[in-house]
């Protein structure tokens, strides 16, 4: 894509403008308004489809976009695919539009860094001042954004701090400071970020300000220093996504992939458009044994790309997935809906997707888990032993489904096999994250200690407790537990087994250990109204023995021995 030039943004009548809204009326306006101005080339569309195609024909030097184009993909997705592409760039003058402006929204928005957004509707007079301001900045700082545009951050630092200095372009200078501290950062020079962020919160209360300076900070590890103004970021509507966000980020860093889960569901939930984002929501809730919230995140992801440059079958793959692995892990009644589920997944992925026949064995791996998790094992055997090779392709994620199959159908050494195989796929993959590293990690280590589902390992303890084989069924129950740590059902019928262990022989250290996490579990999650009066009964009984106090906590001088 060509360079924009100083000398267009300086002549209006050489301005290129595309305006994407499906409102007519919205066109008219922002027409009549930039004629006034000088400003002639201006070229609408209707919906996304031809804007795009509209910048593969000619350079836009202002693009302007609504966030409801209800024809096809909305402004985020579309924004976000024209920067993809280098039709959008630093020099490029980017306005939103918009008639709504909830809090998610305006996350979203951020995240794309316009510059501006226009709350329809819109004001002839407003709309000149405000454009007149945005080409000005533009024309004035042009050297900083073209050096940005190339990835020269030592350069446009150099132009930053020159302007800054120039008494002229004060009215600037705010605008140079975010860029600089942006600079600094994109550099990865966090010591001299820092101290250049402290010196501004001492003149501004900018958002921007306090963020470069927390995200300085937290990438040298001086979460301690700022436990405060954390706290009060994550309060403040113009800066708590973007707080989360971070923290999720230092989190990951410092392998504390608990904390990290709590972070990015917040962010998640206050800008859930971005599929980068869903992604990490989906890899931590892996990790973290949420099968709840790992389904929500891949429909998440299929929706939210939905006529995105993301959009692909592989997320249609990754929602039967995670819907069969929920299925897995509840009980039969949500099981068979979610099961039904995937069964349309399937079909939609069959009928939307041309190439769908590439993706033969993935779906028939999915086929043979859905008749397993519908207690049709023989038919699931069939299938694998006819169909799927035992041997790694190049997708993980396919490799991992493999994996689940075989290891549900008791053929584990194919799945640890193959689990091996894809640690060492991981070990030579650049891109792979550490938490996909260490999901894998940690399958590898439950697939070799583990041979069933959570929803296998819960029949069969009734089975065991049925006929009084206490110990078994604290074993499946635990191990039941370790795979699914937030189902209420399993703990309560984890407590259950303890409560009559207790009352026929008395309970172990290890036991009372068990009991006592499990009680603290319960105690920081929510309960049904039947369910509560049932843990309030066993609770009675075994948090005295246990040491736990009423608000769920660890007595003081009381040892805990990891389990």
């Amino acid at each position: 894509m060509e360079h924009i030039g100083l000398n267009k943004i300086t002549n209006f009548n050489e301005l290129n403008v595309l305006v994407i809204d499906d409102n007519i009326l919205v066109h008219d306006l922002i027409k009549h308004t930039f004629y006034d101005m000088g400003i002639v080339n201006v070229r609408c569309a209707e919906n996304a489809f031809y804007g795009l195609r509209l910048c593969t024909e000619m350079q836009f030097h202002i693009v302007i976009c609504a966030f409801n184009v209800k024809s096809d993909k909305d402004g985020f997705h579309i924004l976000e695919e024209m920067k993809f592409k280098g039709f959008v760039t630093k020099q490029t003058v980017l306005i939103f539009l918009s008639s709504e402006t909830d809090e998610t929204l305006v996350n979203s928005i951020a995240e794309l860094q316009p510059d501006d957004f226009w709350v329809k509707p819109l004001n002839a007079k407003n709309v000149t001042t405000r454009l007149s301001y945005i080409l000005d900045v533009k024309r004035k700082l042009f050297n900083v954004f073209e050096c940005i545009d190339n990835g020269d951050f030592s350069k446009a630092i150099y132009y930053a701090e020159r302007h800054i200095k120039n008494p002229e372009l004060k009215k600037y200078h705010m605008n140079l400071r975010r860029l600089k501290g942006e600079c600094l950062l994109s550099l990865m020079e966090f010591v001299d970020a820092e101290e250049y962020y402290r010196e501004l919160r001492q003149k501004y209360k900018m958002s921007w300000v306090y963020l470069g300076f927390v995200n300085a900070l937290l990438k040298q590890n001086k979460i301690d220093e700022i436990d405060q103004l954390l706290d009060s970021m994550t309060h403040r509507v113009d800066t708590r996504f973007a707080t989360y966000d971070l923290l999720a980020q230092y989190y990951v860093d410092n392998e504390d992939y608990v904390k990290a889960y709590d972070e990015i569901k917040k962010a998640a939930e206050l800008a859930p458009r971005n599929i980068a984002r869903n992604k990490k929501v989906w890899d931590l809730a892996r990790l973290n044994h949420d099968q709840r919230e790992q389904y929500h995140a891949t429909v998440n992801m299929a929706k939210f790309a939905k006529k995105s440059v993301h959009d692909s079958p592989e997320l249609l793959l990754n929602v039967i997935r995670s819907a069969i692995d929920l299925a897995t892990s509840v009980d039969v009644h949500e099981s068979l809906d979610l099961l039904g589920k995937a069964d349309k997944y399937i079909h939609q992925l069959e009928v939307d997707y041309e190439d769908a026949g590439h993706f033969k064995e993935q779906l028939i791996v999915a086929r043979a888990r859905i008749f397993n998790a519908r207690e049709e094992k023989q038919k699931a055997l069939r299938l694998v032993e006819m169909q799927v090779s035992p041997r790694p392709n190049m997708s993980v994620e396919d490799n991992l489904d493999k994996v689940k199959v075989f290891h549900e159908l008791g053929m584990r050494e194919e799945a640890l096999a193959l689990l091996e195989a894809v640690k060492k796929q991981i070990a030579c993959d650049s891109l792979a994250g550490a938490v996909t590293n260490k999901f894998v990690e940690q399958e590898a280590e439950e697939k070799a200690e583990i041979h069933f589902t959570p929803k296998q390992l819960n029949s069969m303890a009734v089975e065991f407790f049925k006929r009084k084989k206490m110990a078994p069924a604290l074993d499946s129950l635990h191990k039941a537990l370790r795979l699914t740590p937030r189902n209420i059902k399993v703990a309560l019928s984890l407590l259950k087994v303890i409560q009559a262990i207790h009352r026929s022989e008395g309970l172990d250290l290890d036991q009372k250990e068990l009991a006592k996490s499990t009680l603290q579990m319960i105690d920081s999650g929510e309960l049904e109204d039947k369910q509560k009066l049932h843990y309030d009964e066993i609770r009675a009984e075994l948090g005295p023995i246990v040491c736990v106090d009423e608000a769920g906590d660890v007595e003081e001088g009381d040892i805990v021995t990891p389990i």
